[in-house]
């Protein structure tokens, strides 16, 4: 028989429940999945697991979520809610979407395993549309159009996520595999002759220096450029830079 779906609402409003002696909450299956999945990987994320971790029936999953797929939306909405705890605007809004963007990369790559399981869903949970909430007030306040607001905020995210997803995967790497990719550089790239590969070979040592780290802040800042430009060709003409553009 299919088992009984609270409906969302009803699940948010519900008290935590006493189930062979552990007091249950969506919280803390949450929170337990994200260890699992750091312990485990998606493989190790299943009902019955779930339920051995947490000390109560695997059923007891579905007071609170429709699968576990409906878990693994909740744990990113946690990565987002993490990624804006302590966050508040400053009123300038390239510092500020520049936080924005390094916390959501950060809160991601805590959790590598849930990273590369979420950073690609949309859940519509409260702390994603919070975040998104967030990214629209500092673009729209600065001045964008609402267009232009909606473009760039839609690079932004998928920048920030899909960098997270990116840097996530190489993270959750076995150490081994990892340290033999980060070598590759060294041993390789940096012994390519000039006499075939003139441009790899002149470059060498930076390449070096800088393929094992993550692009995301550059690439961040590229994105900040493009914006500032975007808001200086606004309806309105080019506004006078705050913050950090006064000293670019």
């Amino acid at each position: 028989m299919a088992k009984k779906v609270v409906p969302e609402g009803e699940r948010r409003r519900r008290k935590p429940v006493k189930a062979g002696g552990v007091v249950l909450s969506e919280r803390l299956y949450i929170e337990t999945a994200l260890r699992m999945l750091q312990e485990h990987g998606r493989d190790g994320l299943t009902v019955r697991r779930l339920g051995v971790a947490i000390g109560a029936d695997p059923s007891s999953l579905y007071r609170y979520f429709r699968s576990t797929d409906d878990l693994l939306l909740a744990v990113g909405d946690e990565l987002a809610g993490r990624a804006l705890r302590g966050w508040a605007p400053t009123g300038d809004w390239r510092a500020d979407l520049r936080e924005l963007g390094l916390r959501v990369h950060s809160a991601y790559l805590a959790h590598p395993q849930a990273a590369i399981l979420t950073a690609s869903r949309v859940s519509g949970r409260s702390h994603e549309i919070a975040a998104d909430e967030a990214i629209l007030g500092v673009l729209r306040t600065a001045g964008l159009p609402d267009a232009e607001a909606v473009r760039v905020y839609h690079a932004f995210i998928d920048q920030a996520l899909a960098f997270a997803a990116l840097d996530a995967a190489a993270l959750a790497l076995p150490h081994t595999a990892r340290a033999a990719d980060e070598a590759v550089w060294q041993a390789t790239y940096a012994r390519l002759p000039a006499g075939t590969h003139p441009h790899i070979a002149a470059t060498a040592p930076r390449l070096v220096a800088r393929m094992n780290t993550s692009a995301y802040p550059t690439a961040l800042e590229m994105l900040l450029d493009s914006a500032a430009a975007a808001l200086n060709s606004a309806p309105g003409g080019a506004r006078p830079p705050n913050g950090a553009d006064a000293a670019r």
